[in-house]
């Protein structure tokens, strides 16, 4: 009879061995042609599948927290983390502004022409004698005439400054500069050696110094007096380690970082410390670029023991001359000073005449532009101001006394009486000129310049001599 299961189990459990050891055979057989297989597809594993799994590494490195934008990039792209920050249902965040232009006109009151600050992408036009901003992105358009000089009325081309609405209308560059310019104009008053200085080059040092020579300086009107770029060429190439451009003949368009149209005077022939750009500056400053740049061998005054003190008595060749020029050179003698006599005349080298300037101690001479060589005068001089008849006392002090004072100088003046001018006899005693000045001023600068600034001057030498001694007793000082 055949056996049951049951039965069989009651066997001794040898007799089932043989059946559990075929089976675990077969399942490792199974289990090592799995492993295989396995093995086999790993290494059939494509590039495409390497670079999935490592861009899936990437994405989850680059997951940010709540809030934080997540960089996922499609397969092929390139990832840059530096993207800009992007912001639902709002446009891309500009870094970089439109630029600006700054500027003043309010010194209008005061006889001064205005200015303009221009700042990022600038470009000039010397055909069109413009200075234009293009803006990064759109914006309004305005625009701006500024005079290239520093005072009002004068005849010279003006300036035109935009603030262009966008990029299409900007001319394309031709030239670009990685400096800053100043766009400034020859013309007015100049040739008058006052106004020369006070005018352009003192306003002109004031802009240009931050700037420690690069600086291009765009010059119009140069036809004007050709003669002045070259009578100056000493302080422009101290200002600028580059050519001067002719605006007026420039067939370029310039691109530059900053373009400033016209000089700021801020005080006539000074300067105003708090409102000079880029750090404080003063006269003083300007006189001793003056010097070092011209080579002045005194940077101040010394009295020497058994040496006396120089004065220099600077004679008119017109109008407001010394009609006593002898007697008035032996009173300033007797105060203890070495006397020279001379008339300064400008067809000379300017860097000459300084230096002849600068070989003295105290300058002399009546109200007018000569007496704006005490720019050359050492530190601790004298300038005294002689001022003719007729209540121009705060015109010439104006001009003179505070330029002096901020140059480091000390300031004396002496006024005319009538009886020491030559309107008196020319005019008598009763002319309104001599009588009533105040009736002259209010008729007008053209006849107050008629009456009283063609006079010339017979000094009482005995009125005369305490200015003097005031004048030696300061550099006695020294």
């Amino acid at each position: 009879m055949g056996m049951s299961c049951c039965e069989e189990r009651e066997r001794p459990r040898k007799s089932c061995a043989p059946v559990h050891a075929n089976a675990g055979f077969a399942a490792g057989v199974l289990f090592a042609l799995l492993v295989y297989f396995l093995v086999r597809q790993q290494t059939s594993i494509s590039a495409a599948t390497t670079a999935a799994l490592a861009q899936w590494s990437t994405v989850k490195q680059l997951i940010r927290a709540p809030g934080e934008t997540q960089l996922i990039k499609a397969p092929g792209e390139i990832l840059v983390t530096s993207d800009v920050h992007r912001v639902a249902d709002k446009q891309p965040i500009q870094d970089t502004d439109n630029g600006k232009v700054v500027c003043t006109t309010e010194d209008h009151s005061r006889g001064l022409s205005g200015t303009c600050e221009v700042e990022g992408d600038v470009r000039t036009n010397g055909t069109a004698l413009s200075v234009s901003l293009v803006p990064v992105s759109w914006s309004e358009r305005h625009e701006w005439m500024i005079s290239p000089y520093t005072r009002i009325g004068q005849s010279l081309r003006a300036v035109t400054v935009m603030q262009l609405q966008d990029r299409a209308a900007a001319p394309s560059c031709t030239l670009t500069h990685t400096m800053p310019a100043i766009m400034f104009g020859i013309g007015g008053y100049v040739g008058n050696y006052w106004h020369e200085y006070a005018d352009i080059l003192v306003p002109l040092f004031v802009a240009a110094r931050r700037y420690h020579g690069e600086v291009t300086f765009l010059v119009s009107n140069i036809q004007h007096m050709p003669r002045w770029l070259v009578k100056y060429r000493a302080l422009l190439q101290g200002l600028s380690k580059y050519g001067v451009v002719d605006m007026d003949r420039d067939a370029y368009v310039r691109c530059f970082p900053r373009v400033s149209v016209g000089l700021r005077l801020d005080k006539d022939l000074s300067i105003v410390p708090e409102l000079v750009p880029g750090g404080r500056l003063t006269m003083a400053d300007f006189t001793r670029f003056v010097r070092e740049t011209y080579a002045l061998p005194r940077g101040a005054v010394t009295m020497e023991p058994y040496k006396k003190p120089r004065l220099l008595l600077i004679q008119r060749v017109t109008s407001r001359q010394f009609l006593n020029e002898p007697e008035i050179a032996r009173a300033a003698e007797a105060a203890g000073f070495e006397v020279a006599v001379t008339d300064l005349r400008h067809n000379g080298s300017e860097v000459e005449q300084a230096r002849v300037v600068n070989s003295f101690d105290v300058v002399l001479g009546v109200h007018g532009a000569g007496l704006t060589n005490a720019v050359h005068l050492p530190p601790g001089g004298v300038l005294i101001q002689v001022v003719p008849y007729g209540k121009i006392e705060p015109m010439a002090r104006l001009d003179f006394s505070e330029p002096a004072t901020d140059m480091g100088l000390k300031y004396l003046d002496y006024s005319v009486s009538a009886e020491e001018s030559s309107l008196l006899e020319k005019l008598g005693p009763e002319h309104p000129a001599i009588k009533d000045p105040d009736s002259i001023h209010r008729s007008g600068w053209t006849t107050v310049y008629e009456s009283y600034l063609m006079q010339s001057v017979r000094i009482n030498t005995t009125r005369f001599a305490p200015t003097l001694e005031q004048a030696f007793n300061h550099l006695r000082k020294h």
